[in-house]
Formats: C-alpha cells, structure tokens, sequence
C-alpha cells in the first residue's frame, strides 16, 4: 500500500498535481552564484515516487567549494550549461510545488538561473520541509536533513550530492506528509516570486576577466579563487534614530527600521542597497521596535512574518514599499548627530 493510501479523508486543500523534490548544488550562496548540479524526484500527490533525474552543469566559472560537494572543474567541463538544461527542468517542474530544505536557496537559485536566460521556472509554489517539521512538533534536536533522515529511518549514502539528497528529502517529506494529512495541519505553502532584477553590470563586471567560452577549470585558473560562501554583506550604522512604527497612508521616514522577508522580485541585496542608501535601517528580524516588514506573502510562514502577526508590525508587499521608497522624508538634524550604534 503507497504510503499515505489508507488514510480515508485526505484534506481536500492539499495540492493535487504532485510535488517536485529539489536539491541543487552550487557555486557558493551568492546571488551571482551558479547552479552545477540538480537532482528532481516527482512524487504524486501523496508522496509516492513516480520519476527521477539528475543533471551536473556547466558553470561556466570555478566551481566553487569541491571539498563540499565534489565536482571539480574537470568533471563539470563536458555537462551542459544551463540553457541546455532548462527544458527538461521545466518539464519535470511544472504544475507542481517545489519542496527543497531550506527551500528559499534553492527556488532562488533556480529562479535565478532562469532569469538570465530571460525566462521563469514554472514554479507557483513551495513548500520548505524545514517550516514543516517544525509544525509538526518532531522531537528533534534541530532541523538538519540528517536529523530528519534519522528519524525517520532514511539512510544517507552521498551526502552533497544532489540526487541522493532529493531522494533523501523525498523519502523524509512522504511520512512528513503523511503526519500532516492525518493531523489535518495546513501545509505551509509559499508563493513563488521570480526573481527579475540580478545586478547583472555587477555580475558582468565581477566575471569580465573570464570568457563566455571558458569551461571551468579554465576559469578556475584565471579567476584563483571561488567567490562563494561570503559572509552577509557588513552595513554602515544608520545615522538617525528610530522614529517609530510606518503609519498605513504615511511617508517613511529616515532611520526607520525596516525588515524584509521572503520572495522579492528585485534580487534581496540589491533592494537592501536602496534601503540604506534612502537613510532606512535594514532590519534582519522583527520586534515591537520593527517599523515595517516588507513581504510579498503577509499571511506566510517565515519567523519574521509571523513575528510581525505576533506584535502587530505593519506590513506592505514589494511593489508598495518601491512606492514608498521614493519619498523618504529626511528626517530633520539627523544628518549633524553621530552614528547611532547597537539598535
């Protein structure tokens, strides 16, 4: 009996085209970072395995931490690069909700890898066993993939490569999925936002050096190191203080602390950039200091989102808040007062 089968009233709210299992390995973390290596498990609407696959790819560029996932430059030299692969990734994507731990990487990073071919992943939704397994109330230590296979009895034969770890995370989302259906606990979906502005002069300049047709040892060479896995970008202080919470019809105002969470369409750094250079602080949590939380999905399951709902922070998604943006009132003497430090 397919797991999941006998259970007789499946919640008729869960998702009826099936579930497309994701994990990629790449580059680093960054958002010029590249995808090297896909693996996708299709499950049904149940759970059940239907189909598998897996793809290494072409980078273009050195491929990053081999002491991590180990393809080195000379075995990524003869795979497809992207483009050759996006068709029959979109095959395997479509109609289905993309799962992934710790799934915002992942969906970033495929989106990503679309848009600069100037195309979109057909992905509508997400869902992260992450968030799942936490409201499922699992008696685990943390949140890891490897706790999550031990507990549910999967052994793990190769971890960082992306096939075994699709097939991993399948076999852990099936009882996972099961658990939920039978508690009748909302699956915490996600909407899915493409993502359509990459800093791409930045990304062209930081790989100018390199030619197109280098494979990637030989950009490995030229380049002499991997850029990925840099630490969060370091942010001068913001010179004003907090003038309190965004008030619905109201301006922002400088040194008011704004918090970001979830998929935006312009690339997460980029619009902090404009954030700061507008006289904002970025926020990286939500307290009752928070002024406003920018999302794309207010009722959504991010600690922040949620953290919002808890304490009552204002909130307004992506395209409202580039309304805002652009009329930031100065806030008055602030710019004679030292740097405010610790807020």
């Amino acid at each position: 009996m397919l797991p999941g089968t006998d259970i007789e009233t499946w919640p008729p709210d869960y998702p009826n085209a099936g579930w497309a299992v994701v994990d990629v390995e790449t580059t680093g973390l960054g958002r010029t970072d590249r995808v090297i290596s896909v693996g996708v498990y299709q499950l049904d609407p149940r759970g059940a395995v239907q189909d598998h696959w897996y793809t290494t790819v072409n980078p273009e560029r050195d491929p990053g931490p081999i002491w991590i996932h180990g393809l080195t430059s000379d075995l990524l030299e003869g795979s497809p690069t992207f483009p050759g692969i996006a068709e029959e990734l979109s095959r395997r994507l479509a109609g289905r909700v993309l799962v992934a731990h710790n799934a915002l990487f992942d969906w970033s990073m495929i989106s990503r890898e679309y848009a600069r071919i100037s195309d979109r992943a057909p992905i509508e939704q997400r869902l992260c066993t992450i968030v799942l397994s936490r409201d499922l109330g699992l008696p685990l230590p943390n949140h890891k993939l490897g706790t999550l296979a031990a507990h549910f009895g999967v052994e793990t034969r190769h971890a960082h490569h992306a096939l075994d770890d699709a097939r991993v995370l399948a076999e852990v989302f099936r009882p996972s999925l099961r658990l939920a259906a039978e508690a009748g606990l909302r699956l915490p979906l996600v909407p899915c936002v493409p993502i359509s502005d990459l800093g791409l002069a930045e990304e062209a300049r930081a790989t100018q050096r390199i030619p197109r047709q280098a494979g990637p040892a030989q950009a490995a060479r030229r380049a002499g190191s991997w850029g990925g896995y840099r630490p969060a970008k370091r942010r001068p202080a913001c010179p004003y203080p907090n003038p309190g919470r965004w008030q619905p019809d109201g301006q922002l105002v400088q040194g008011m602390r704004v918090a970001i969470t979830g998929d935006t369409g312009i690339d997460r750094e980029v619009l902090e950039d404009r954030l700061t250079e507008a006289g904002l602080h970025v926020a990286s949590s939500v307290s009752r200091l928070t002024s406003l939380l920018v999302t794309n999905d207010p009722g959504g399951w991010s600690t922040k989102a949620r953290k919002a709902r808890e304490v009552g922070t204002p909130t307004v998604d992506e395209a409202a808040f580039l309304q805002l943006l652009q009329h930031v009132q100065p806030q008055g003497g602030a710019q004679d007062r030292p740097p405010a430090q610790g807020r």
